[in-house]
């Protein structure tokens, strides 16, 4: 348990003699005091609006007598590192993030802890350090950005850029595009690891009932960050922390929500993460034990038709909640120190659904357009499953609601690549050809970082002939927003020898989704009997050495210490030092 400021400031009295050389009045130096740890920066739209909520969440902590120090460690933008050596970077940077906010708290005598994030590695960090360090916490999440015009929503740019690159897309036409993507700060528009790592915060009852994914452009935001400052000095007062909060229940209830949202297959390296952070163990079977009963609800793109944006309108995670009430743990504690049953009593006996559905009524739009009911889901299992099988022993990740009927089960003559920029430059120069699965490995963690994969699966995702015959399979991720036949995360990955590492051009893949399995069946483009796919897998391995491509440079500073530490996907990615 940490020292909290009244015991800290008997052994170092130097610590109200600094605090008086800034803002601090002598009245305020018996006050609580709350870290504001905000992501707050110019590295992206999804940060750089962040100093209004911390403004905001000061003057709760204000109003409730206590006493806010902000401190920022901004983060980097999967958008702006991509398709170069900066996102070997990204996964590695939610560690240094948490790093930074546990030094913070640790050195700094605080009695309470507000977080304010919006993106894809920041809220994970935040969530990862409230777990770690046992003291009262709330999460702000940082919401999303508005519409483009005719709907668009970022991602899309993926696919015109490809557009762009065969001639389709003149270069005016795409730079208008390009200028009309992000119409507003926040995080991207649609279902990515940023809107789906926020709902996760409010689903672990981290964040105040319907903060995640609040346009940023209309005034809500701003008093739900008002009040989340107010009521973190409430939970310091009880003495209520995140350990708490984030039981094995409460991250059960976000694996349900998740199935029901189509998150972001990213999750699977971060609820683990987090889990591990507060004591509590989360295998990713789960994922898939709970995705094969709770159905798809949620029509926000990728998968779906509508933005982020107007899930928050049709009444974001707690309507979501109210509709899958009997599949959650309800009596769970949350930030607002009610249980979340009684939170959800509360809205829905509140105007505030009432209030959000007034939204919708702009676009013709109803609350069920976005949240399908029960009766009527999107699809009656949910968006996710783990595969395993002698290419994924340890498991890899799939999300099949954005994957042609088709393709669930495929066979197919392995290309294999050992970076990703050869695999998307094989698929645009027509080295692909339709039936192909597409290897990435030396991807992972100990490999480079585990960066995304998202140039080549919307190479693939763009094309209507690849979409609906072609695979890819990797041992590193893939970006929220991809779409298409593609299984993530495969373990044990390449760097450490696993069977990825051994597959060979034209081997046959057989990727099998209803069945949950994903398997070498041939080689040369034959099928082999699985007593002679196990003999051709250990001769390989007795002359499988690990490549050049993963002693490189990367091995040296910061993201050397990563790949030395860094664990298995299917675990979390986490830098493992106990």
């Amino acid at each position: 348990m940490l020292l909290r400021s009244k015991e800290l400031k008997k052994v170092a009295p130097e610590i109200d003699a600094l605090r008086r050389g800034m803002d601090w009045h002598q009245s305020d130096l018996d006050r609580p005091v709350i870290i504001i740890e905000s992501t707050c920066g110019s590295s992206h739209p999804g940060s750089y609006h962040l100093n209004y909520l911390v403004e905001e969440v000061e003057k709760g902590v204000i109003y409730n007598q206590g006493k806010a120090a902000n401190f920022t460690v901004t983060d980097i933008c999967d958008g702006i590192a991509q398709g170069h050596e900066g996102m070997n970077y990204s996964l590695l940077s939610r560690e240094m993030m948490a790093g930074m906010t546990e030094i913070h708290v640790r050195a700094n005598a605080a009695d309470g802890l507000v977080l304010i994030s919006s993106c894809d590695k920041a809220v994970p960090a935040h969530l990862m350090v409230a777990g770690r360090l046992k003291i009262p916490a709330i999460h702000v999440p940082g919401g999303t950005m508005l519409t483009g015009p005719n709907g668009m929503t970022l991602e899309q740019i993926g696919s015109f850029g490809m557009m762009h690159q065969k001639g389709e897309i003149a270069q005016e036409a795409f730079a208008d595009l390009q200028a009309s993507a992000c119409p507003s700060c926040g995080a991207c528009q649609f279902m990515g690891t940023a809107g789906t790592m926020q709902i996760m915060s409010e689903a672990l009852g981290l964040a105040l009932p319907g903060t995640a994914v609040a346009p940023t452009a209309i005034k809500p935001i701003k008093e739900m960050a008002r009040d989340a400052g107010y009521q973190i000095v409430e939970l310091v007062a009880k003495g209520i922390t995140t350990r708490d909060i984030l039981t094995y229940e409460a991250f059960y209830n976000a694996v349900v929500i998740h199935a029901a949202i189509s998150g972001s297959t990213n999750a699977l390296l971060h609820l683990p993460a987090i889990a591990r952070e507060a004591g509590v163990g989360l295998n990713a079977d789960l994922f898939d034990q709970v995705n094969r009963k709770v159905p798809y609800l949620v029509n926000v793109r990728p998968a779906g038709r509508y933005s982020t944006e107007y899930f928050w309108y049709a009444g974001g995670v707690p309507a979501l909640m109210l509709e899958l009430r009997d599949y959650l743990h309800l009596d769970v504690l949350t930030c607002t120190g009610k249980t979340l049953g009684e939170n959800l009593e509360l809205i829905k006996n509140s105007g505030w659904l009432a209030r959000n559905n007034g939204y919708l009524n702009n676009y013709g739009l109803k609350q069920e357009n976005i949240i399908h009911p029960l009766d009527k889901p999107i699809q009656p299992e949910g968006s996710m499953a783990v595969l395993k099988g002698n290419v994924a022993p340890e498991g890899s990740v799939v999300k099949h609601s954005a994957i042609n009927p088709a393709m669930l089960v495929h066979t197919g003559p392995a290309k294999v690549f050992s970076d990703e920029l050869a695999a998307r430059e094989a698929v645009l120069s027509g080295v692909i050809k339709p039936g192909d699965v597409v290897v990435v490995r030396y991807a992972g963690p100990k490999g480079s970082g585990m960066p995304e994969m998202f140039y080549t699966t919307e190479v693939i995702a763009s094309d209507p002939e690849l979409v609906a015959t072609t695979a890819i399979i990797t041992d590193g991720r893939f970006s929220g927003a991809t779409r298409g036949p593609a299984v993530g995360h495969i373990s044990p990955e390449a760097a450490e020898g696993g069977p990825i590492a051994l597959i060979e051009q034209d081997d046959l893949i057989k990727m099998d989704i209803p069945n949950r399995s994903i398997n070498l069946v041939g080689s040369k483009g034959r099928l082999r009997s699985q007593e002679e796919i196990a003999q051709i897998l250990a001769e390989r391995r007795k002359k499988w050495k690990k490549p050049e491509i993963i002693n490189s440079s990367t091995n040296k500073g910061i993201l050397g210490i990563y790949k030395k530490l860094a664990t298995s996907a299917m675990s979390g990615g986490y830098m493992e030092v106990d």
